[in-house]
Formats: structure tokens, C-alpha cells, sequence
């Protein structure tokens, strides 16, 4: 099995410790290990360094063969410009073909926190089980509330058991709902969290360019052909449309899987989860890094880079990070709207804090 991961995002939400010359994935944000490094880690008893393929951009290609050595640099791949997620895997898929077409090929994300790695690493073999019969496979996690900010999948009818887990057909791809909705979600049973990991045999994706993406197909056809005579794919790449990969081909392909997961899974996009991952005290307190202290306060992340003391009294549900040249604060609930400040640095030209 390869594995691609996706690394090229910035991860503006969680500013002002994620910056575009170091985004959260190169962070040690949930331990004592980069996100990039843990994921790694976590993959590396099923999957040798070898077969570990790495999507990013070109700014970071270097700052991840620093960080993952044992991976091999040609590995390491650079997209010319953000295409989205259709692209992006495509173009991997073409890289791992080189080497084996009929293997198959998980992708995952960089920034993914996970509890139970066993229980991971077990889910995709039986995932690369049903992935050599055809399907298109995503890892569905099982909802623990009625969350708002995910999409949905909801399973069909049972297909097999592979490697101990029940695998299903997918009925359908739901965008993300209003709160009613997701109640009835997770009151149904049917319906998963949709994770972005996707597992696939490579010729079997391939052929789902070619039916749910022609153009693209070809232009992968005419990339492919530009690397093997060693020239520049950038003309060919700046033609293309961004897509992504759950409306390109999960959404409109017939043969695709659900596996149902409880592994303790977050793609930690916000401070909030941080916090949510993070090891607390009593009062429900993460405190991370760092010259602090607080009193009377409760469900409240601190985390301080800076060399100043930061004092904490008597607040509940905050977020306070502080990076030496910018301070954050804000409600753990309006964690989302952290963002709104990196519009407006962007909009008032000050790239020296982004």
C-alpha cells in the first residue's frame, strides 16, 4: 500500500501560531512531534518510508524533508499552485503508477489528530482489502454529537466484512448540515462523519478520471508525458480546473465504500480542537507551553511561546495564545472566527504577522 499525504494547507484558524512559512502541519500542535512527523509515525508499521508520498507546495518541500528524512525527496511533490483536492491526488496517483499501478493508495491528511493508531492502521488494511475488489473507499467516523461543521456520509447496504470490519455501500455524500439536520443524523445511525480519508486502488481511480473527469484525465495523460521527457509541468497544470475529490469522483462514482470508524479521530482545525485533544487539568484546563498561571478558570486553552508571564483569572471557555509578536484571545466557541483576523492582516498588507 502507498500513502499520500496532504500537506499544503496554511491553516489559517490557527493563527497566530500557524504562519504561511510555518503552517500547523509542521507543528507540534498535539505532542511532542510535528503533525506531519505523528502522521507519519503512525502509518510507518504498514507502510515503509518508500511508499510514503507527500503533497505540498513548493515552499514546503524542504521544511518536509527536514522533518521526515527516511522519506525519499523525489517523494516529496510539488504542486505548481493550489488546485484543490481532485488535482492534487491526481497527480500523486501519477507519481505512485510509475512504480506499481495496481497498488493501492490511501490518502490522508497531514493534520489529523488520532487516539486509538491501532485501530487506525487496522481500518485501512481492511480498507486496502475492499480497495483491491474495486471500491472506492472512505473511513466514515461514527458521530459522538450532532456536529455542524463536518460532512456526512450515510452508508447503504452491507457489502462484507474485511479485516474484522463491516464495510457498506454508500447511499449518499451530504454537505454540512443545519443543527436539526445532524441531530437526526446521529439519531438514525446511518450517517458518518466524513473523515477525507480515501483508500483506492490507483488503476481504479485512474479509470474514474477518465469517466467522471475527462478533461482532467487527459491532462494528467499530457503531465505524465511532460515528466518523462523532464520538462516543466507548470503550463499544463495552470490549465487546470480546481476540483475536489469528493465532488469529482466519490460523488458521482457507483462503486464506493463506507467503513464505519471509532478511533478517536480530529482533523483539528481550530483552537477549540486543540483544546478537545489536549491533556487537561481538573478544571478542564490546557496549558501549553510556557510561563503561565491561572486561577478560578475553567475550560479555558492557554498556550504561550513567548517569554512574558501570562496570568489568567477567573474566565471560562477562552483561548489565549501568545506568539511574541501577536496575542490572540477569543471564545472557544468563536474559535472558527479566527480567520476573520487573517482576512483582515491581509487586507491591511501586514504579511509580517501572517
Amino acid at each position: 500500500m502507498f500513502a499520500l499525504i496532504l500537506a499544503g494547507g496554511v491553516g489559517t484558524r490557527l493563527w497566530p501560531r500557524s504562519r504561511t512559512d510555518l503552517p500547523k502541519q509542521l507543528l507540534p500542535l498535539t505532542g511532542d512531534r510535528s503533525m506531519i512527523q505523528a502522521t507519519v509515525d503512525r502509518i510507518s508499521s504498514i507502510i515503509p518510508a518508500e511508499h510514503t508520498f507527500f503533497a505540498s507546495n513548493q515552499e514546503y518541500a524542504t521544511l518536509i524533508k527536514s522533518q521526515v528524512p527516511d522519506v525519499p525527496a523525489e517523494n516529496i511533490i510539488q504542486e505548481p499552485s493550489a488546485k484543490h483536492t481532485a488535482p492534487c491526488i491526481g497527480l500523486a496517483a501519477l507519481h505512485m503508477e510509475r512504480l506499481d499501478p495496481q497498488a493501492v493508495m490511501a490518502s490522508l491528511h497531514a493534520d489529523h489528530f488520532i487516539v486509538d493508531e491501532e485501530g487506525f492502521r487496522q481500518a485501512l488494511l481492511a480498507a486496502e482489502e475492499a480497495a483491491k475488489e474495486g471500491y472506492l473507499v472512505t473511513l466514515g467516523i461514527t458521530p459522538d454529537k450532532p456536529e455542524t461543521g463536518y460532512g456526512y456520509v450515510k452508508r447503504g447496504g452491507e457489502i462484507g466484512t474485511y479485516n474484522d470490519h463491516a464495510v457498506y455501500n454508500i447511499d449518499q455524500f451530504l454537505e454540512k448540515p443545519d443543527l436539526a439536520t445532524a441531530e437526526a443524523f446521529v439519531d438514525s445511525g446511518d450517517y458518518y462523519w466524513n473523515s477525507g480519508i480515501f483508500i483506492w486502488q490507483i488503476s481504479t481511480l485512474m479509470d474514474s478520471f477518465s469517466e467522471h473527469l475527462p478533461d482532467l484525465r487527459q491532462q494528467f495523460v499530457q503531465i505524465s508525458q511532460a515528466l518523462s521527457a523532464g520538462e516543466p509541468i507548470d503550463p499544463i497544470w495552470e490549465q487546470i480546473k480546481p476540483k475536489s475529490i469528493d465532488v469529482g469522483i466519490m460523488e458521482q462514482a457507483k462503486k464506493t465504500a463506507v467503513i464505519p470508524v471509532d478511533f478517536g479521530w480530529n482533523d483539528v482545525g481550530s483552537w477549540a480542537a486543540i483544546h478537545d485533544v489536549s491533556t487537561k487539568d481538573d478544571n478542564g484546563n490546557a496549558l501549553k507551553t510556557g510561563n503561565t498561571v491561572v486561577f478560578d478558570t475553567t475550560n479555558t486553552l492557554v498556550r504561550n511561546d513567548s517569554d512574558r508571564l501570562i496570568a489568567v483569572v477567573g474566565v471560562d471557555n477562552l483561548v489565549v495564545v501568545d506568539t511574541g509578536d501577536a496575542l490572540l484571545i477569543v471564545d472557544k466557541d468563536k474559535a472558527q472566527d479566527v480567520k476573520k483576523v487573517v482576512n483582515w492582516l491581509e487586507e491591511n498588507n501586514r504579511l509580517d504577522l501572517l
